[in-house]
């Protein structure tokens, strides 16, 4: 199945439905579809301990689970570490081979290394618990299309998103209104269009376009275009067939 609609039938489902766990083997079912085999959404924390009401969706080894807890591996992951930092997407072997480790936080990388847990990519999450969180995802034997990047980005964006609000029904997140100029970008840029074919449609230039995305991506206080088209449909400002080809 193409990857946008993967994405696509993936929000779909989120928005119809209501159990937290559902969400969560959908969410997994639909990365595993993507190519990745291994897992990781959730706030920096003890994956065995979460705390009440964070998002904690791991398909890792249970072995390593357990040793990274026993270990309180956590505080001092690699990963966790670039994720607090890093604003964009980012693959472990580029990001941490820039990075100052000792020797317990090459021991992390080693022995996860050994549990096939090498060679993956960290999405940075702006958690709404406060918390710091990110979804690590790592790749299956046959790899996973570069150009599907942004799906991804949605599937992961949105699914935190929705488990959140899921796990914490009382929490309340002021909607934005985005103006009529920045929603219509906003959801062509969701269809993988770029700021010239979004001008062409609209008629206007490519900058005019750039610069009303950056504006809805500001009011949401988001770093990527991908994560202002989820917090769009998530305030109703875009619907899900404005997606749609």
């Amino acid at each position: 199945m193409p990857a946008a609609k993967l994405a696509l039938d993936f929000i779909d489902f989120c928005e119809k439905q209501t159990d937290p766990s559902m969400i969560e083997d959908r969410f997994i079912a639909t990365l595993n579809a993507l190519g990745y085999e291994h897992i990781a959404c959730a706030s920096h924390v003890d994956p065995l301990r979460p705390r009440p009401g964070t998002v904690s969706i791991v398909n890792y080894p249970m072995a390593w689970l357990q040793q990274y807890s026993a270990e309180n591996f956590a505080f001092i992951d690699p990963v966790f570490l670039a994720a607090r930092i890093m604003t964009a997407p980012f693959n472990w072997d580029e990001c941490i081979s820039k990075m100052r480790l000792d020797r317990a936080q090459k021991r992390v990388l080693a022995e996860g290394a050994a549990y096939g847990l090498t060679g993956g990519m960290t999405i940075p999450l702006r958690s709404p618990d406060v918390l710091p969180a990110s979804c690590s995802l790592v790749a299956g034997a046959d790899g996973v299309e570069p150009l599907d990047l942004a799906h991804t980005l949605m599937v992961v964006i949105y699914g935190h998103g929705a488990m959140h609000r899921r796990l914490n029904p009382n929490a309340l997140v002021e909607p934005v209104v985005l103006p009529s100029r920045e929603r219509q970008c906003l959801a062509l840029a969701g269809r993988g269009k770029s700021d010239w074919a979004i001008g062409e449609l609209l008629g206007i230039n490519a900058r005019t376009a750039h610069n009303s995305i950056e504006r809805a991506k500001k009011r949401y206080g988001v770093s990527h275009r991908v994560q202002a088209v989820v917090r769009a449909v998530f305030d109703g400002q875009i619907m899900l067939d404005d997606l749609s080809n």
